[in-house]
């Protein structure tokens, strides 16, 4: 009824040889277009599996909130997680599949193992740690080599940059810290169970208290295999050397990584970082004199 008319419904009753035919009209807007192909649809329910009522394919979906992309995004997530290193395996994708009419191949395959080497337990250790929120006793070498022992409350695993990290709470420090999975020894997950959560606690490249540096490095061509795998922006030199810059921090890892280019690498900025190289390098000599 839009207001304009009266409120009336005519109800005509008339016969068709054997039947009789009721028709319905009233004054009103109508139907939405939107809807009108859902008119005389077949609902027929049946008893469902361990209870409840079970229903034609679709006829729920079709009215969910859920669009055909977010059924997908949802089974593409699923298909990530399962990646994970020690994550239980369970048939939730499979399931999914087949309540979204979607069983054909995934457009994304992700794998987080290394190539040629079994996954340890650290990240099913912490993994269990921070769902069940219980402290974590473990051994940590910081970016000096140095170890030392930490009671932490684990908040929660995070990958950045090829690298698995695990976000806690230290009790020591008394303060949210970032610690690197490969530098962990000795993990000990206990029965003593914390209520602290996440909050409020955001990663800021700009502040952090750990040196970065940005590097400039001339790589020979023999190492183009590597230069095309562990960098993004690369550039060439008339010599045909590549001419590329990384931005990581200024630790141990980083002098080693640049030392792995043996010959084929030269560190042409900041010159700080070249004279700490060469006297690596000078130092490391005289393991083979």
């Amino acid at each position: 009824y839009n207001g304009e008319t009266e409120k009336n419904i005519d109800l005509i009753l008339s016969k068709s040889d054997d039947n009789l035919v009721i028709s319905v009209k009233d004054y009103g807007c109508g139907l939405p277009h939107k809807v009108k192909d859902k008119l005389f649809k077949e609902m027929i329910t049946t008893k469902g599996k361990n209870g409840g009522i079970s229903i034609l394919d679709n006829f729920v979906l079709d009215k969910s909130l859920i669009s055909d992309k977010e059924q997908s995004e949802i089974i593409t997530a699923l298909a990530a997680m399962a990646a994970l290193p020690n994550i239980e395996k369970t048939e939730i994708k499979s399931k999914l599949s087949l309540l979204f009419h979607k069983n054909g191949a995934s457009w994304i395959n992700v794998d987080f193992s290394e190539w040629g080497t079994s996954q340890q337990n650290v990240f099913d250790k912490l993994k269990n740690a921070v769902i069940e929120k219980r402290v974590t006793e473990l051994g940590y070498i910081n970016s000096r080599g140095l170890l030392s022992k930490r009671s932490v409350e684990p908040l929660q695993l995070w990958f950045k940059s090829r690298t698995w990290y695990l976000i806690a709470y230290c009790r020591k420090a008394e303060d949210y810290r970032i610690f690197r999975l490969s530098r962990m020894k000795e993990i000990n997950v206990t029965e003593q169970v914390f209520e602290r959560v996440l909050d409020g606690f955001e990663y800021d490249e700009d502040n952090t208290t750990v040196m970065t540096a940005e590097i400039k490095l001339r790589i020979s061509p023999e190492m183009e295999y590597r230069v095309y795998d562990e960098f993004q922006n690369v550039e060439k030199d008339d010599d045909g050397y590549f001419i590329v810059k990384m931005n990581c921090h200024e630790d141990d890892w980083l002098y080693g990584y640049i030392m792995s280019f043996g010959e084929y690498a030269q560190v042409i900025e900041p010159v700080r970082i070249k004279n700490i190289i060469k006297e690596k390098i000078q130092k490391s000599l005289k393991n083979y004199l």
